[in-house]
C-alpha cells in the first residue's frame, strides 16, 4: 500500500558505484614485501623449470622407444 517506487539505478550510477567498491577493497589489500616477492617467484620458476625438464625427458625418452618399435623406412 504505502509501497515506495525505486528506479533502477542507471548505468552511470552502477558504474560509480563498482568504483567506488573497487576503491574500498583495494585498501583492505595487504601486499607482500620484496623479499616474498622474490622468493615465491624463484620458487615458482624452479618448479616450472623442473616440470619443463620432465616433460622433456618424458617426450625424448617416448619418442626413441617409439622409433625402436615402429621403424621409419625411407
Amino acid at each position: 500500500a504505502g509501497k515506495k517506487n525505486l528506479a533502477e539505478p542507471t548505468f552511470k550510477e552502477n558504474l560509480s558505484n563498482y568504483f567506488k567498491g573497487v576503491k574500498a577493497e583495494w585498501g583492505k589489500i595487504t601486499w607482500p614485501d620484496k623479499r616474498q616477492v622474490i622468493v615465491e617467484t624463484v620458487v615458482v620458476l624452479v618448479v616450472v623449470f623442473f616440470f619443463v625438464t620432465l616433460v622433456f625427458g618424458y617426450d625424448e625418452l617416448f619418442g626413441f622407444l617409439f622409433k625402436l618399435l615402429i621403424p621409419v623406412k625411407s
